[in-house]
């Protein structure tokens, strides 16, 4: 790291070991706002795009002969195949199923579910074969599923919170897109979101190379004299890719310094607590890594303004 009396004048450490042991007991629990645990939206309108043929379904609840029932709903409203994944969490329409492995053969069967406007008897067959032997048409006949669409709604629900990790990501920019604006509108410097070479080179005439053609960096400040390069992450749970993630930020650094330009990295989260070894490796070889806390103390804007 590229240690000055900054750190001295804001956390009160002498030297690099003290200021990563200041990084990691200033390290965040939680960045999650309301919006963090369902996207409302997004389940609200996949679930919209399909709750007439989820209601069209609730006529086989409680029916004893279900697969007549079924194959009689398919002859009048064929486009309800186009649901049947969801039932069982699914969102793909294509299924090749394992139907036999003894005698030293693998035997599969193709399930196709795109919506079609027309199902033939075969189609149907499959249909029916399959819901059958997933286990749904039982659920519907014994009146186990109460309601479909609210069986949906839930299964959308549990789906999106898959994306919770993702969500943790973009709230982690977000915060720091607050915090980095307020630096650059009052000391007059300009920041971009997402930067890529050709932004980069548009709005400051920069030509900068890049390690990878996909590379987009959250941020791009340009101060008086230096462009300052800054990626950001959150990290609540430990995994592999912390590790790998710590060393890329070595590379990427060295590939920006080469160039002459600053690169800053800002990551938090109590994840990092067991991965502190690799973490340590980047936080003394990069110049500056930096978590919420010490955003927000000032540091960054003094680094900026003063071409640290």
């Amino acid at each position: 790291m590229k240690f000055n009396d900054l750190f001295e004048k804001y956390f009160n450490c002498s030297d690099e070991s003290e200021v990563f042991q200041y990084f990691q007991d200033t390290l965040t629990n939680s960045i999650a706002g309301w919006n963090y645990f369902v996207d409302w939206p997004k389940v609200l309108g996949k679930y919209r795009e399909i709750e007439i043929y989820l209601n069209a379904l609730n006529y086989l609840i409680g029916k004893e002969d279900i697969e007549d029932e079924f194959r009689y709903l398919l002859q009048q409203m064929p486009q309800i195949v186009n649901v049947i994944p969801i039932l069982i969490a699914c969102r793909t329409f294509n299924f090749q199923i394992l139907t036999d492995y003894t005698n030293n053969n693998f035997s599969y069967k193709s399930f196709n579910f795109r919506n079609q406007s027309i199902l033939f008897p075969g189609d149907i067959d499959d249909i029916v074969e399959f819901t059958k032997n997933m286990g749904l048409l039982e659920l519907f006949k014994n009146k186990t599923l109460k309601s479909i669409p609210d069986y949906v709604l839930g299964i959308e629900v549990g789906l999106d919170t898959n994306g919770r990790k993702n969500r943790g990501g973009t709230i982690m920019e977000s915060i720091l897109e607050n915090l980095i604006t307020v630096v650059c509108d009052r000391n007059n410097f300009v920041c971009i979101t997402q930067a890529t070479s050709d932004k980069i080179k548009k709005q400051w005439n920069i030509d900068i190379q890049v390690d990878k053609s996909s590379r987009r960096f959250d941020f791009a400040v340009k101060n008086h004299d230096h462009l300052y390069l800054i990626e950001t992450n959150f990290y609540g749970g430990s995994g592999s890719k912390l590790k790998a993630t710590a060393g890329e930020y070595k590379t990427l650094f060295d590939f920006i310094s080469r160039q002459g330009h600053k690169f800053i990295w800002v990551t938090d989260g109590l994840g990092w607590k067991s991965t502190l070894r690799p973490l340590e490796e980047t936080f003394r070889y990069i110049d500056y890594t930096l978590n919420l806390n010490m955003v927000v103390s000032g540091f960054l804007e003094e680094l900026i303004t003063e071409n640290l």
